[in-house]
């Protein structure tokens, strides 16, 4: 089966999605913005972007990392991400407190999702 890799371009680490079979496997998701809210929203927008990029959308999630840099921002992130989300097609997902890669990030979100 083959595998295949997008976003190759935009980062010289990784991959933006690689696609093997019928799952898209995402790198994670972060965008800088004034606060848990905005930064969530921004994420999120980008997460529609790559989605969309491997043929895919929200509807097709399988599962969803969360990656908080503080727990106090858990209600905060949950009522945009509710917006977001297709609640007729909800994946597993997992939320944690980290660390960031950048410490103005305020949250990270990884996803799988199956091809339409």
């Amino acid at each position: 089966m083959a595998i295949e890799r997008l976003g190759v371009d935009e980062d010289a680490k990784y991959s933006q999605v690689v696609v093997h079979g019928e799952t898209c496997y995402f790198a994670g998701q972060a965008e800088l913005g004034d606060g848990i809210e905005a930064q969530t929203r921004r994420t999120l927008e980008e997460c529609d972007r790559v989605l969309a990029m491997a043929g895919t959308d929200k509807t097709r999630l399988l599962s969803v990392t969360v990656w908080l840099k503080d727990m106090g921002d858990y209600a905060a992130f949950n009522e945009a991400y509710l917006e977001w989300i297709d609640g007729g097609h909800k994946p597993v997902r997992a939320c944690v407190q980290s660390e960031m890669a950048l410490p103005e990030y305020l949250v990270e979100i990884q996803m799988i999702a199956a091809k339409k």
